[in-house]
């Protein structure tokens, strides 16, 4: 997909200014197979980072109330939305009514052996799976990926070459990183699923992701 927000903008800017990590980045022309993501959280993060929808910096959401940490690199995917495209999959799967995209770019979890001490960086991956989440009635896909050409998860093709602790970890993480005391969940994951349906899940995003925007890319092309 091309960059649609940069691209005149940065004719008119060159380097001077920082792209906006959701609309400035491109996902790749490889994706679905290898994508370029965009990291917020590393494991030893103890606070819950996410990027400024407006102004694309990176924010401080919330100090987590537990003591669990993300256990693989978290982020999102960039030029991508959780809507209608994504809904309609989610509904299909798992034979629910009134299902809809959350609004956001879609989640991705990247696993690498390497030792990352900050986010706030891209990452080249390749997805091989992912969780199907709801939270409430909106559609919170979990996607996994291993770092491109990683010396241990780079051989890993599929969730099924992903070992069961690995997928346990992170099941724990998101069925407990929004738990508030006194407060129930309304988070749950319906099931886990393997590289053909993360591929579709991208590719449905980005059609989302176009129609959202469409109207953006139609202002900027007269700049």
């Amino acid at each position: 997909m091309a960059n649609i927000l940069m691209d005149p903008i940065g004719r008119l800017m060159g380097l001077r200014y920082k792209s906006h990590p959701w609309h400035g980045i491109d996902i790749g022309n490889e994706a679905p197979e290898i994508l370029m993501t965009f990291i917020e959280m590393v494991t030893t993060d103890t606070v819950k980072y996410e990027v400024d929808k407006v102004t694309g910096y990176l924010k401080l959401d919330r100090p987590q109330k537990y003591s669990n940490t993300v256990p693989a690199l978290y982020g999102f995917i960039p030029q991508t939305y959780s809507g209608e495209r994504v809904a309609e999959f989610c509904m299909e799967k798992t034979n629910l009514k009134d299902i809809k995209g959350d609004g956001d770019p879609i989640d991705i979890c990247v696993l690498t052996e390497k030792q990352i001490v900050h986010g706030d960086i891209l990452v080249r991956a390749r997805p091989i799976g992912g969780f199907r989440m709801l939270d409430g009635n909106e559609s919170d896909d979990k996607l996994i990926a291993v770092l491109n050409n990683d010396a241990v998860y780079g051989n890993y093709k599929d969730m099924s070459d992903c070992p069961e602790l690995v997928i346990d970890r992170l099941k724990h993480y998101f069925l407990t990183y929004k738990d508030l005391p006194g407060q129930e969940s309304k988070v749950e994951i319906t099931d886990t699923f393997g590289i053909e349906e993360a591929h579709e899940i991208i590719i449905r995003s980005m059609e989302d992701y176009k129609r959202k925007f469409d109207s953006l890319d139609s202002a900027l092309s007269n700049v």
